[in-house]
């Protein structure tokens, strides 16, 4: 057994574990070539989070669902690459919004060189993804445009938060359908689709992306609260801080109105109240790592991620379907 992608993924056939290896290889070359420019300031910005490294969930997906038609198709890698920058580019403008001073384990753009700069690299990256997936074909860009849409769409709902009446816990997890599940989809659908694979297994590994995306993000809102920063790159409770409504606050904010409960009522008082002092957002992050509320956004991930692995039901089983299974178990793992 053998190790590779984000969380210690076991894989556990050799063909497939060079398939894979080979394919990451080249994303991650494909990556620092697409990051060049001939200005070495923007080269300098634009691969600061290529070089810091990451967990590449994304790639990772695109070589596995490639597995159900030719691997080596020459689609494959390049639109690894394009989810990948993709992704890039939306964390450089996160990371403005958030005001995050550190992004795997090292300063944010934003911190290094100032918001401007951050925003003007996330844009140069979406221009470079664009550069790439124009190669890919007509489909390929109608798929990628509408899945940023999706994205976009996620993220503005996100910040103006839910219209009256609606259940905030379920507009939170439509915001996360868009903001993380359509990338996530995306990958799975590239892999197969590049690959020449059948157009029912498109399908079926487009909704398990789908579903797993949302399990992957829901987990980061778990390690937002519930880890400290060698776990999880960043700074603990940088939502928390931001005011950016994670799941396990939403929770706490559902039991507080439906209960009354006098600690909860607390609880919530001192969320609402300015965190920006250290101590202050200590104890928060405490109190919640103790209340169930986070316990139950934990069950939230476990659920999405069943769902995804449900997905795949009627796949043929093989080594690359027993991958994406436990893509499913890694993910939960991930969340505690």
């Amino acid at each position: 057994m053998t190790v590779v992608g984000p969380f210690g993924l076991s894989v556990r056939d050799q063909a497939l574990e060079a398939d894979v290896q080979t394919g990451l290889a080249a994303v991650e070359a494909g990556l620092l070539d697409a990051t060049k420019s001939d200005v070495p300031f923007i080269t300098d910005a634009a691969q600061h989070l290529v070089l810091a490294g990451g967990k590449r969930f994304r790639p990772l997906l695109v070589m596995l669902a490639a597995q159900f038609g030719d691997p080596y198709a020459p689609g494959v890698v390049p639109s690894a690459v394009v989810v990948e920058l993709t992704h890039l580019a939306t964390l450089y403008h996160d990371d403005v919004m958030d005001e995050a001073d550190v992004r795997r384990g090292v300063p944010s753009a934003n911190t290094r060189w100032g918001n401007s700069i951050a925003v003007l690299t996330g844009d140069f990256l979406f221009a470079r993804a664009s550069h790439t997936l124009a190669d890919l074909g007509p489909e390929a860009v109608r798929i990628q445009s509408e899945a940023f849409e999706r994205l976009v769409t996620g993220q503005i709902l996100e910040t103006a938060g839910p219209t009256d009446g609606r259940d905030p816990v379920e507009h939170y997890l439509d915001v996360l359908g868009g903001k993380t599940g359509s990338l996530v989809a995306v990958s799975c659908r590239f892999g197969a689709m590049m690959s020449g694979a059948e157009e029912s297994v498109v399908d079926i590994l487009t909704q398990y992306g789908e579903r797993l995306g949302v399990a992957f993000q829901l987990a980061d809102d778990v390690l937002d609260i519930a880890s400290d920063s060698h776990e999880s790159g960043k700074t603990p409770g940088t939502d928390l801080r931001e005011g950016i409504p994670t799941l396990p606050v939403l929770h706490l904010r559902a039991a507080a109105a439906a209960h009354g409960r006098p600690e909860d009522l607390e609880l919530v008082a001192l969320v609402d109240g300015d965190l920006s002092d250290d101590a202050r957002h200590a104890e928060v992050l405490r109190r919640l790592r103790a209340h169930p509320a986070l316990e139950q956004a934990r069950r939230d991930t476990v659920r999405y991620a069943q769902e995804a692995r449900a997905m795949l039901a009627p796949l043929p089983d093989g080594y690359a379907k027993a991958a994406l299974a436990e893509m499913c178990d890694a993910v939960v793992h991930r969340a505690g």
